[in-house]
Parts: C-alpha cells; structure tokens; sequence
C-alpha cells in the first residue's frame, strides 16, 4: 500500500476515535447518575410547575402564599433572599409610585394642570428642573413623612403594603374579598411598573405625547 494512503488512514481513524469519544462523554454528561442523584433527578421531574413558567419548576419559596404569586423568579431571586416579606414591601412600593407616576405623565401631556410656567413641562424629565427648588423640596419632604412614619413595619411583622391609609375600607371584609383586592392590587402595580418603563422609553427616544394627538 502506498505509504501516504497508509497515513490518511490513521489520520481518519484517529479522528473518529476522538469523535466517538466526545459523543460518548457528552451523552455521560446528560445521562442519570444512579444512587441519590437519580433520585433527586425523579423528585425534579415530578415537582410543581411554574404558573407563569410552566416549563420550569416553581421557584420553592413562591408557594402561593402571597396574593399575585405567580411562580415567576426565572432569575433565581427569590432564592438568595431568608424571605419574600421585605421584597412584597419593595414590589408594591414602588409599583404605588408607578400608578402614580404613569397617571400623572398622561394627566400632565392632556388634562388641566396647577397655573404658572413652572407646570407646563410636558417631558417629565425636564419636569424637576423647571419646577424649580421648592417645588422638588415639598415632594421630597412628603415622601419623607410618609417613608419615616412607616419604617419600622418594614421589620415587624406588618402586613406588607400597609401603611394605614385605606385600610379602614377592608374592616368587616371576608377573607376572600381581602385577598381579592390584594391581589388586584399587585397585578395594578406590575402593569404600572411595566407602563411607567414603557412610557420612559418612548419619551426619551422619540419624544411627543404619549397617547398622541389630544383628546
């Protein structure tokens, strides 16, 4: 035979043996080991879905017992947190200052608003800057009153959300109705957040009304 052919074959041969090879470790790397592993991989494959995520296992520590409880966290947050107590308070604080920012940046581009030329920015980033030092200093101090009169619920034990400014409506209330509205509540806050964003981006890249045109 002739030396060369000779030489293309070991070459070919070497190489399927190394493809062989990795094939083989690849399908080791996916295949059930066996003892504990494969039964936890049995564990894994008959947990609990995933509302929102239905291919994904529920996160562990989003076990409905908070109203909205989706089983979303495709980030695994939820898993480097001891509980979701000060989270819910995060959520619904700032999906509260969403609802009323959205509300306020459609209410400013086509409804009446306070007299003066400090209050005719439409654009809610030049807003702050056209309104002026006291103007920013009342909000600021508002939000103060309101953050330092509610801080320590943060820590103990309070409902997350409840700042005793409404509450009295849900006294005498069902538990179902209570959690209901709750419920409600933070679906309103994520739709907020997420048209708060929407509405931000829109303004700075493009500019113009939001709605467009007037009513």
């Amino acid at each position: 035979a002739h030396p060369h052919i000779s030489e293309d074959r070991g070459v070919k041969m070497v190489l399927k043996t190394v493809c062989l090879a990795a094939m083989a470790a690849s399908a080791a790397a996916f295949a059930p080991a066996a003892g504990p592993t494969a039964r936890a991989g049995s564990v894994a494959v008959n947990a609990e879905m995933s509302k929102s995520m239905p291919f994904l296992p529920r996160p562990e520590k989003l076990d409905g017992s908070m109203p909205g409880d989706m089983g979303f966290d495709p980030m695994g947050l939820s898993e480097i947190q001891t509980d979701l107590y000060y989270a819910r308070w995060a959520e619904l604080k700032h999906g509260r200052v969403c609802m009323l920012a959205i509300t306020g940046m459609v209410w400013q581009e086509y409804f009446p608003h306070l007299p003066g030329a400090q209050f005719t920015a439409m654009n809610p980033f030049e807003a702050p800057a056209q309104v002026g030092y006291l103007g920013n200093m009342q909000v600021l101090l508002a939000i103060g009153i309101v953050e330092l009169a509610n801080f320590n619920k943060h820590y103990d034990g309070t409902v997350p959300g409840n700042i005793d400014f409404g509450s009295e409506f849900l006294e005498g209330k069902s538990d179902e109705f209570i959690w209901d509205m709750k419920e409600k509540e933070i679906v309103h806050c994520r739709l907020a957040m997420i048209a708060w964003l929407g509405a931000s981006v829109q303004t700075l890249l493009f500019g113009g009304k939001l709605l467009g045109g007037d009513f």
